[in-house]
């Protein structure tokens, strides 16, 4: 692309170089006869025609010049950036990329925060769990102590009221058994009127 513009340049000069010649050219050459002008025209229109055919071939020329320069330099800088990944990805490998130790830094630090405001919440959970234990144990006790009186209470009304129904039935068991012995004797003494006289059991309470 240089080198075409370069000679772009050098051919501008040239076409400049030859103007000014001929502007300054004598007036006999504007005289010149028309069968002369003529002959140089159709020259001139012939040497222009390979002009171009040769400029259009260096153009072709060096387009392709440029597009292999092109293709070289792409080829090269893609070893290069392929170079500089493989480099830091073995900088990375090995521990000592900054990409990769500063964001480590922060994921460490990170834990350790996240490690500590764990370890709280383990004592703080391990805490509630102890007391929520002894409540529970505190409660299960109250409420044994609780029944256990309330059983208490439960059996010594039914043991008193047993006793009370024992004594009544005791002292209805003693009257009935008066009345049967005086009954009892009653008729013995209807029976044998010269018996003698016999004690009268004693009854024992």
């Amino acid at each position: 692309m240089p080198v075409h513009s370069r000679e772009k340049k050098e051919n501008n000069h040239d076409e400049m170089e030859v103007d000014y010649g001929e502007n300054e050219g004598s007036s006999s050459e504007e005289e010149e006869t028309e069968s002369s002008s003529v002959s140089e025209e159709g020259d001139s229109s012939e040497m222009d025609d390979e002009d171009c055919e040769r400029r259009r071939m260096e153009c072709l020329d060096e387009m392709s010049n440029l597009e292999k320069q092109f293709t070289d330099l792409k080829d090269q800088l893609y070893k290069e950036r392929l170079s500089q990944v493989d480099a830091k990805l073995q900088e990375v490998i090995a521990g000592k990329a900054p990409e990769y130790l500063e964001p480590l830094a922060a994921l460490q630090e990170n834990m350790q925060i996240r490690t500590k405001v764990a370890g709280i919440y383990r004592e703080l959970c391990l805490e509630s769990v102890k007391n929520k234990y002894e409540c529970e144990i505190q409660a299960s006790r109250q409420h044994c102590e609780s029944e256990k009186l309330l059983l208490y209470d439960t059996v010594q009304s039914e043991l008193e009221e047993k006793i009370r129904r024992l004594e009544e039935d005791r002292h209805s068991i003693d009257i009935t058994s008066e009345l049967w012995n005086d009954e009892l004797q009653s008729r013995k003494k209807r029976k044998d009127p010269f018996s003698p006289d016999k004690k009268k059991p004693v009854v024992v309470s």
